[in-house]
């Protein structure tokens, strides 16, 4: 095979006359479709932004959510003992008991414990337009909630603290607007206490956001700002307030069940530095959450589903530098 000939074979036929001659072959752009800008060897072209046809971004207080959900967990020390019992699809009751140990003040580093139990009584209606979340506490102290749908944009939230304890008890009122590509909330409080903020959707996973709040009881006030790049793979967010607060945070989406998460905070009053490391693992039946941070604690909770509607609580904190160490172990009974 091949265009070349040895030198025993005989001389090449006599080409073709003119009139029988092969035509041309056709040009390549038109023989094959054409190839991506990739492998041209040219830079892909920037996806065009559709600035009328942004994704409504998430609320302002949320922005930090998938890190919240990895470094935040609600660990406990003791036992605990959780019971929900729904009485139709919207009604239902929970009873929570947990016996642990509080810390009392003490002088120098050394951490002091007492006993502790509580028991806590609670309520809830869950409606699509509605929300009833009402909790009682054998101290007298009373938390609820409240989400309301006023129209398909505007909601209104409640949350309230109750206490005999003068001075202790707190309201706060919050209207928030929906909107296409944005997102408001104003806010009206106790001690005089007003707030705005407002957030919007820049690019298809850039949003920025504002807010505002003024204390007319201590006479303080002040602005913030927030930045949130969202993508299927990661979501990296940063906020910086007049009070002296930055906040940085980043959470690597690894797959459908592990995420790892960081979040920087400085507060410049308090001249306090703090980074965390943690991730999050779901698993089918179960879900282990943990953290590491600068101040040298280390703390993890598993979540392990035994049956349906029972689950196994294994929670473990561990302070190095203030050697207090936090174990506690729990089971919730009820969806």
């Amino acid at each position: 095979m091949g265009s070349a000939a040895s030198h025993s074979a005989g001389p090449p036929p006599p080409p073709p006359p003119p009139a029988y001659a092969a035509p041309p072959p056709p040009a390549f752009d038109a023989a094959a479709p054409p190839k991506p800008q990739e492998e041209a060897g040219k830079p892909a072209a920037e996806e065009k932004v559709d600035y009328m046809n942004l994704p409504c971004p998430v609320p302002y207080e949320e922005v930090q959510r998938e890190a919240f959900m990895s470094l935040k967990a609600e660990v406990f020390e003791g036992m605990r003992l959780d019971y929900t019992k729904m009485l139709n699809q919207s009604f239902g009751l929970t009873h929570s008991v947990s016996m642990g140990a509080v810390e009392i003040p003490a002088q120098g580093s050394d951490v002091i414990k007492i006993p502790h139990g509580t028991y806590d009584f609670g309520a809830n209606f869950l409606d699509p337009k509605l929300v009833l979340i009402g909790r009682l506490s054998q101290d007298g102290r009373v938390n609820a909630r409240v989400k309301c749908d006023l129209t398909e944009n505007l909601a209104l939230k409640i949350n309230a603290q109750m206490t005999s304890e003068p001075g202790y008890s707190q309201g706060m009122f919050n209207f928030d607007y929906k909107g296409k590509d944005y997102r408001s909330q104003f806010q009206v409080g106790n001690n005089e206490f007003f707030g705005a903020n407002y957030i919007q959707s820049v690019t298809k996973h850039l949003s920025l956001g504002t807010e505002a709040f003024w204390v007319g009881q201590q006479r303080k006030s002040g602005v913030g700002l927030v930045a949130r790049y969202d993508t299927k793979n990661f979501v990296a967010t940063g906020q910086i307030a007049t009070t002296g607060m930055v906040a940085l945070s980043y959470v690597q989406k690894v797959s459908d069940k592990v995420s790892l998460a960081s979040d920087f905070m400085y507060n410049q009053m308090s001249r306090d530095v703090t980074a965390t490391f943690g991730y999050d693992y779901m698993l089918r039946q179960c879900r282990l959450r943990g953290k590491l941070d600068t101040n040298g604690v280390v703390s993890a909770l598993l979540e392990e589903r035994l049956a349906p509607g029972v689950t196994l609580l294994l929670s473990a904190e561990v302070d190095h530098w203030k050697k207090d160490y936090k174990f506690g172990y729990g089971v919730g009974i009820g969806e």
